[in-house]
């Protein structure tokens, strides 16, 4: 056999290997892949940040996770890959802390509060915080352990009002989701949800509210194998780009 065909043989028989082999450091296909676990509140801003970032980082393909941050926080810690934790909250966050995962100290970078969510046209008349307190009505609210669900107990344990949801659920996506199919008469869920839902639901502000403003932190996770990316991805969301566009989607400053 020639010597050009023995070559050629042998460059189509290494060329589908070569194409089969992965690099290190969360690269796949030969892209970067940057894994980012958030609140699912962050949902519509951070689709914006990852967008702004695989802009200025050619060949990083961000990642995103969303769910309850008492989820998230629990997968990192039963050891899912996670470059950056984005929480609803400070309690989940210390658990990456007390975990010792948190790659830096974690850094807060907005704020939100509880707004009630009833379906368009308010069918069943909720006006006020107490209005939620009624026999009749198929209230939603998070699980206590998720964010949401805590400043929900905070906010009636301050308003000293019984809440009896007939639901409670792991992320506040999941709430509000009920009261847009009209499964609920009302959800309390964050501001910046009611936002996102646009003209799917309508929005009930009261003032017991501020007596749960959540803050939110973000920190890389250590024993992540792109920890100047992850850095870097922080940086963005606490920036000035990043804080507007957590500004516009309704977020408060930490």
């Amino acid at each position: 056999m020639p010597n050009s065909i023995v070559v050629l043989s042998l460059l189509a028989l290494l060329g589908p290997l070569a194409a089969c082999g992965g690099g290190d450091g969360g690269e796949e296909g030969g892209a970067t892949t940057l894994t980012v676990f958030a609140a699912a509140s962050l949902t519509a801003t951070f689709e914006q940040i990852a967008e702004e970032f695989e802009t200025t980082h050619d060949g990083v393909d961000v990642q995103l996770n969303f769910a309850g941050s008492s989820d998230l926080v629990a997968q990192i810690l039963e050891g899912a890959p996670a470059d950056v934790f984005a929480s609803a909250d400070a309690a989940n966050m210390r658990k990456l802390s007390v975990g010792d995962l948190a790659g830096a100290e974690p850094a807060d970078f907005a704020s939100n509060t509880l707004q009630i969510a009833v379906p368009r046209g308010n069918p069943s008349g909720v006006d006020t915080f107490d209005d939620l307190a009624a026999e009749n009505l198929n209230l939603v609210v998070c699980a206590p352990e998720v964010p949401c669900g805590a400043a929900a107990e905070a906010v009636a344990d301050a308003a000293g009002v019984e809440l009896s949801p007939v639901s409670e659920e792991q992320s506040v996506i999941d709430v509000l989701a009920k009261v847009v199919s009209g499964e609920a008469d009302a959800g309390l869920v964050y501001v910046t949800d009611v936002i996102a839902a646009g003209d799917t639901v309508d929005g009930i502000a009261f003032p017991e509210s501020e007596a749960a403003v959540n803050v939110y932190p973000i920190a890389p996770v250590l024993g992540s194998e792109l920890p100047d990316l992850a850095q870097e991805f922080v940086d963005l969301v606490l920036s000035d780009s990043g804080q507007s566009l957590l500004g516009a989607a309704g977020f408060g400053t930490p």
